[in-house]
């Protein structure tokens, strides 16, 4: 007996050895077993988040890659934008927040390590899915399918990507970061949709990605059928439990997408992911032989200018971990930071053990991983139930497991880590208005509404939206002339004549002589719609203008080349005469705004057209508004509130910050949006020329420029969360606390330096609430302000025991419950 274990354990060790020369002998690439990817002869356990490099600014691009590594990433994974680096065919740009090389060296330079996403076809919530627009007028191109136009552009822009990394030597086989790349996205959802012609293309993408030999792993998600060497991963909330695996044995179990909220569209609700479920998700995923979790997003940032896709808020996964303006989303990133310190402690035993399972009832199990023969062992206990905590025992030793919870056991006894309880901290998003940025004296330009005199007809019928734009602008005019007689006009005083147009999407307005009528739009779920609005027409000629507009191309679904959007029908209800069709009575037409034209945006165009000072209260619909303003004090991030405005764009200095809509609300009756981020760059010290275009009539007066803080930080904390994940560590084999006692405690610490000016609510007992607004329970400590203040007060970071003789001093109001620590405290240079 006592042989056959020396046996074992000198077999263990001889695979553990026979790994380490294997690596040695693979300098430098990637390569994959059933178990892990193999990075430069190294096996490593991989928490990646998804940071877009056009989504935020280069300045901003060095906080987000470090506030991502100290949250315990190495990996960050980035699609790369087809339409934003080749908007014209054969016409290149890899400029400002386009630099993808500046991107991924700066990863590297942090000694990360780069998922690059090549699509091309992305999705992403991104304009036309990242395809440029100039593709949909290739002769006989079918998008995304055995298609020989499709695949020859395809091809060619695969190849240049690819070649720009090499000759930077970005990929991890040159010694760069890039790990993997991967080809096509989500394509499962529509192959269907293509038949056999799916199938083929399928196999030509992964084996055209192959044959650009980078050194590093392809990988295509939600791709059952990803043709070897392609790996296929998972994207989804769940892959713990959804994922059926990969499609051969010896590749590994890769997560590309782990969907940290939802992305909102204009009319959505907000969108919520909890840290717990997160956190409970990642631990089952490497519970189960996971070694890549990927979060999208780990910072989603900003839809700028017209990049986002349709119907698609300007504001992108504000929920991440990192919220759009890059500041750290409490308790969502350092629950997950904690949670990644968690699993690193169990890498020995994930990357080299055999796993086990035991299951002890239907709603809990214990899965392990352990070398045979040495102490080298770490466990995961799971309640499956959503609703009650459970006792679980295991190896002679009982657990208590919150509800729907995962434990962490890097040495298979001691807990150092549940999903369900979180340890972090807390904190609160504060906009302050700007003191120094609110001087704001508004002027005002309108948009000439054109006739037919400006703008001839040049068509029978209304044309087709999409392919009349080209994707140059938002707007597009449609303008035609009826002329009446009096006998045409209706003769009662209380009927008026009605337009009636339907519209296939997006948006639009309507005018009849140039005055306005009305507005109607679509929705993300069915872009089109029908505006009815009533009309006072005259006898004589009557010029009717109708403003179409997009709201950010199509972005999913096959046959995305024959989509359409625009005005289809279009008729006059109401006169003598009966209904009067004008869908072929002769069309001009107009891409864009005369404000576009002259680019009233810009220091040079705004000079082109006349302005007058703003009048009070609701303005003309269609009406441009300039004014400047000085730069918010200090460096944090900016945002402007645009509350009493309608539809639109805003531009700073030139630049857009993207689209802006009050009037269409979610179902809880507020906009989807409501604060829209100028990114700091954008912004000089003085005379910052700040242009607004509303579509409906607003009021500029509401207009605030707003400072952005996370400076309100939290505790909440019981006596029967676990110590912080920070107490322990892993040297060699021997896991060890670091601290002589090891206890729960609230941990506080002020972001950038700033220190704790005061402690606005502290509650020892059950106080009940959310960071920003708790309240007192009904069992409540008298000392627990003191004791927190002298704990924390004028510290940048502080720890404050969960200890009753600290708290209640022998007078236990209520000894028999469980007590919980409340701490709001506020930070300030």
């Amino acid at each position: 007996m006592i042989a056959m274990k020396r046996l074992v354990v000198l077999s263990a060790l001889f695979s553990l050895l026979l790994s380490v020369a294997c690596a040695k002998k693979n300098a430098l690439g990637v390569t994959y077993d059933g178990t892990s990817l193999i990075i430069n002869g190294k096996r490593e356990l991989l928490f990646s988040g998804s940071i877009h490099y056009p989504r935020s600014t280069p300045d901003m691009w060095p906080d987000l890659i470090r506030k991502a590594k100290q949250g315990g990433l190495n990996v960050i994974q980035t699609y790369v934008f087809w339409n934003a680096h080749e908007p014209v065919e054969g016409q290149y740009n890899f400029d400002g927040n386009y630099d993808l090389v500046k991107f991924i060296k700066l990863i590297g330079e942090n000694n990360m390590y780069v998922t690059l996403r090549v699509g091309p076809f992305i999705q992403a919530e991104w304009n036309h899915g990242g395809l440029p627009y100039w593709m949909r007028e290739v002769q006989n191109i079918t998008f995304r399918s055995d298609n020989p136009p499709f695949k020859y552009y395809m091809k060619k822009y695969v190849k240049m990507i690819i070649q720009k990394m090499k000759d930077e030597k970005l990929f991890a086989s040159q010694g760069g970061p890039i790990i993997l790349s991967q080809i096509e996205n989500e394509y499962n959802s529509i192959q269907l949709a293509y038949r056999e012609a799916g199938t083929r293309y399928v196999q030509w993408a992964g084996n055209m990605a192959v044959g650009l030999k980078t050194g590093v792993p392809w990988i295509m998600c939600k791709q059952r059928d990803a043709p070897d060497p392609v790996i296929n991963a998972c994207n989804g909330r769940h892959c713990g439990d959804t994922f059926t695996g990969p499609n051969k044995p010896y590749k590994p179990s890769l997560w590309t997408e782990n969907w940290t909220a939802q992305y909102r569209v204009f009319g959505d609700p907000p969108s919520q992911r909890s840290a717990e479920d997160l956190a409970f998700s990642v631990a089952r995923f490497f519970a189960k032989n996971g070694t890549l979790t990927n979060y999208y997003m780990y910072h989603g940032g900003t839809n700028l200018g017209r990049t986002s896709a349709v119907f698609t808020t300007t504001r992108y996964y504000d929920e991440a971990p990192l919220d759009e303006y890059g500041l750290q989303r409490e308790p969502k990133w350092g629950h997950l930071r904690d949670l990644h310190k968690a699993l690193r402690l169990c890498r020995k035993p994930l990357l080299w053990g055999s796993p086990k399972v035991q299951v002890l009832s239907k709603d809990l199990e214990a899965r392990y991983y352990e070398i045979p023969g040495t102490k080298i062992c770490a466990a995961f206990l799971t309640n499956n139930n959503t609703v009650s905590p459970q006792l679980l025992k295991f190896r002679g030793e009982q657990y208590y497991l919150p509800a729907h919870s995962i434990s962490i056991l890097p040495d298979c006894k001691t807990v150092v880590f549940n999903t369900q309880k979180i340890v972090a901290q807390h904190n609160s998003r504060n906009f302050v208005k700007s003191e120094k940025a609110n001087k704001l004296k508004w002027e005002m330009s309108p948009e000439i509404i054109p006739d037919t005199s400006r703008v001839p007809v040049n068509s029978k019928t209304p044309l087709e939206l999409y392919s009349l734009t080209k994707d140059t602008s938002d707007y597009a005019w449609f303008t035609t002339t009826i002329e009446l007689e009096t006998s045409d006009m209706p003769m009662r005083k209380d009927i008026k004549p009605v337009l009636r147009v339907a519209s296939l999407g997006h948006a639009m307005l309507a005018f009849v002589n140039g005055e306005f009528v009305g507005s109607a739009h679509g929705s993300h779920i069915d872009k089109s719609f029908v505006l009815q609005k009533p009309i006072n027409l005259k006898p004589g000629v009557n010029h009717v203008a109708l403003l179409g507009s997009t709201v950010g191309f199509p972005d999913s679904g096959a046959y995305m080349e024959h989509r359409y959007a625009g005005p289809r029908l279009v008729t006059i209800l109401g006169l003598n005469t009966g209904t009067l069709d004008l869908s072929l009575n002769g069309w001009g037409h107009q891409v864009g705004l005369d404000g576009e034209k002259v680019r009233i945006f810009t220091q040079g165009g705004s000079h082109r057209v006349q302005w007058t000072k703003a009048t009070k209260g609701v303005g003309r619909a269609l009406t441009w508004y300039k004014t400047y303003f000085d730069a918010p004090e200090g460096d944090q991030p900016v945002a402007i509130r645009l509350p009493q405005m309608t539809k639109g764009m805003v531009w700073v200095n030139g630049k857009s910050i993207g689209r802006y809509w009050y009037t269409y609300l979610s179902p809880l009756g507020q906009p989807s949006q409501s604060e829209y981020h100028i990114p700091r760059s954008f912004i000089k010290p003085t005379d910052n020329l700040l242009v607004v275009l509303d579509e409906d009539g607003g009021n500029p007066a509401s207009v605030e420029i707003l400072n952005i803080d996370r400076d309100t930080i939290c505790s909440y904390i019981d006596e029967y969360h676990p110590p912080s994940v920070k107490s322990w560590a892993r040297k060699n084999s021997n896991f060890r606390p670091v601290l002589d006692d090891v206890k729960p405690a609230a941990h506080l610490k002020c972001p950038n330096h700033k220190k704790i000016v005061a402690i606005e609510f502290a509650s020892f007992g059950n106080p009940e609430g959310v960071c920003g607004n708790f309240n007192l329970g009904d069992c409540n400590s008298p000392v627990a302000k003191d004791v927190v203040e002298k704990h924390c007060l004028g510290k940048t970071s502080c720890a404050v025991p969960i200890d009753r003789g600290l708290f209640d001093k022998g007078n236990d109001r209520c000894p028999g419950a469980t007590k919980t620590l409340a701490i709001q405290a506020k930070c300030s240079h």
